[in-house]
């Protein structure tokens, strides 16, 4: 019980394990999950899509992104072909039969070759709390973006109203509220969500404000209509002024994505309450 409490106490300093550890294994993948873990990350983030079946994919990218995806046959993915390859186009057992590791990624060079698909939500879930127990690890959270433009409504997404309902379902089943973040750079996603909870009809859990904007922080906050638990802004974006202010309102920030250690540490100097990143083995005693 300790452990918990310890984890989810107000200044616990955060450290996310972005994609994973997108700069040590293949992104958004259990592979990278499993291994965030062993090196000691508090949350696990990752972002979701939704398949043609309606279920809840982890993905960045709404198609198979030719960076690092290898087709059935066994051939890349060719650049012209990727945007046609449209996650919410096809269903989950096709998706599951890409291989998205073996490529690697050229921009991460430490980046672990190795076979592997593109996991549901609830799979990872599974196999991250399946993994907790055996190797006796403390409870750690969930950050999980869902990844929505209103350009993309109707095309490689759902509307937010199904999009926030098949994700909700999933964790009802699988997670306590407190363990859960929903992040999203849509701020429509961030208000249907509220608007559920308050209606008794999603868990209560913590939302975060994705920011890549110029605008000021309090112009962002105002758009959203309501306070986030968290302001999560690209982290050139931070000043120790803007995170003084943000704390006054009561928001925690948390930065990404943070892969040099001398930034981790100017960041947590400034007061940051986490830190978002590809590396998490170069936060180590952070």
């Amino acid at each position: 019980m300790t452990s918990s409490v310890l984890l989810l106490q107000p200044h616990a300093f955060d450290l996310q394990g972005h994609r994973g550890c997108r700069g040590l294994m293949p992104e958004n993948t259990i592979p990278a999950f499993l291994k965030a873990l062993d090196l000691g990350v508090t949350t696990l983030e990752m972002d979701v899509v939704i398949s043609k079946d309606n279920q809840v994919v982890v993905s960045h990218d709404p198609y198979f992104n030719a960076t690092f995806s290898i087709a059935p046959d066994g051939k890349p993915v060719d650049k012209k072909d990727q945007k046609n390859l449209i996650l919410y186009q096809m269903n989950y057992a096709d998706i599951k039969r890409y291989d998205v590791g073996s490529e690697g990624n050229s921009a991460y060079p430490e980046q672990q070759k190795l076979k592997t698909y593109k996991p549901l939500l609830s799979e990872v879930i599974e196999q991250a709390e399946a993994y907790r127990k055996t190797k006796n690890l403390p409870l750690f959270s969930y950050n999980i973006e869902l990844k929505s433009e209103p350009s993309e409504y109707n095309k490689s997404q759902p509307e937010p109203a199904v999009f926030c309902e098949l994700v909700q379902a999933i964790l009802h089943k699988q997670l306590s509220p407190e363990r859960v973040t929903i992040q999203s750079f849509d701020f429509t996603i961030l208000k249907q969500w509220k608007q559920g909870a308050d209606e008794g009809k999603y868990p209560k859990v913590r939302l975060s404000a994705l920011v890549e904007n110029l605008r000021s922080s309090a112009k962002n906050i105002e758009e959203l209509g309501f306070k986030p638990d968290i302001y999560s802004p690209y982290f050139r974006l931070l000043s120790q002024k803007k995170i003084v202010w943000l704390h006054k309102q009561g928001i925690k920030v948390i930065p990404w994505t943070v892969n040099q250690r001398k930034d981790m540490t100017r960041l947590k100097k400034w007061g940051v309450d986490g830190l978002i990143t590809d590396y998490p083995d170069r936060a180590s005693g952070l």
